[in-house]
Parts: C-alpha cells; sequence; structure tokens
C-alpha cells in the first residue's frame, strides 16, 4: 500500500470514527427521542450511511484483519439508506445505534492506536 493510500485509509477511519461519535451523542437523547424527532432520525441516518460508505472504502488487507465485522451488511446497509430509503425500519436502525457499532467502533480505535 503506498503512502498516499494509507493516510486515504487512516482519513477514513478517522471520518468512521466521528461518525460513530456523533450517532453516540444523538442517541443519548435516547430511543423514544429517536423515535418522536424526524431530524434526529436524518442526523442519525445520514451519519450511518456516511459512516457506511466509508467503511465500504476500506482496503481489503484491513478488512481481511476484522473478519468479526460484517462488512456485506455494512455495504448492505449504506445501500438501503441510500437507494431504497423506503424500505429502511427505524426499528433496525435504532438496533444498529445500540449494538451494532460497539464492534465497528473497536476495530477503528485498534486500527488508529
Amino acid at each position: 500500500m503506498t503512502d498516499a493510500a494509507r493516510q486515504r485509509e487512516r482519513e477514513r477511519l478517522e471520518y468512521i470514527r466521528e461518525c460513530i461519535g456523533l450517532v453516540e451523542e444523538y442517541a443519548r437523547q435516547g430511543r423514544v427521542r429517536f423515535f418522536e424527532d424526524p431530524m434526529l432520525q436524518d442526523a442519525v441516518l445520514w451519519r450511518l450511511q456516511t459512516m457506511a460508505d466509508a467503511a465500504s472504502h476500506l482496503s481489503d488487507e484491513l478488512k481481511a484483519r476484522h473478519p468479526q465485522i460484517n462488512w456485506v451488511r455494512v455495504r448492505g446497509f449504506r445501500n438501503v439508506a441510500a437507494h431504497a430509503y423506503e424500505d429502511l425500519m427505524l426499528e433496525r436502525v435504532w438496533r444498529v445505534v445500540e449494538t451494532g457499532l460497539r464492534p465497528l467502533k473497536a476495530m477503528v480505535e485498534q486500527e488508529l492506536a
């Protein structure tokens, strides 16, 4: 991997970390608030969508180091959020917020350490 490619990968990881942090901050308002507030839903969905897009562009080498991440599902979430948003179920989005981000966050922290 070239130095430029390593730098792009690091920037993507930093962006993913930033998105996770913001989603965690938004989630502190709680499940009820999330389901009641369309602007909060939009903020969470935007961050999850762009984070998933960044994750889908990580190198195959990095992905191979982290088989605990279901990379196909990460990319699939991005595709649904971007192209089939009418099929997006808020209950599933909230599950991603509550539990699905932990493995990705751990991977990012490990890679950036």
